[in-house]
């Protein structure tokens, strides 16, 4: 996995890819990151159902 950052009309991303050649990475904002972070757990639990 890949970390880079950028930006989108002035503001900053997080751009995550599985690999240098991902062609379709993740990428969000502050205010998503924002909402990932204060709703980590019940994400991990949603990824970790069968």
């Amino acid at each position: 996995m890949t970390v880079d950052y950028g930006e989108y009309k002035g503001n900053k991303m997080i751009i995550l890819k599985r690999n240098e050649d991902d062609n379709f990475p993740f990428q969000f904002g502050k205010k998503k990151a924002q909402l990932i972070v204060e709703n980590f757990e019940a994400i991990k639990k949603f990824a970790e159902e069968a």
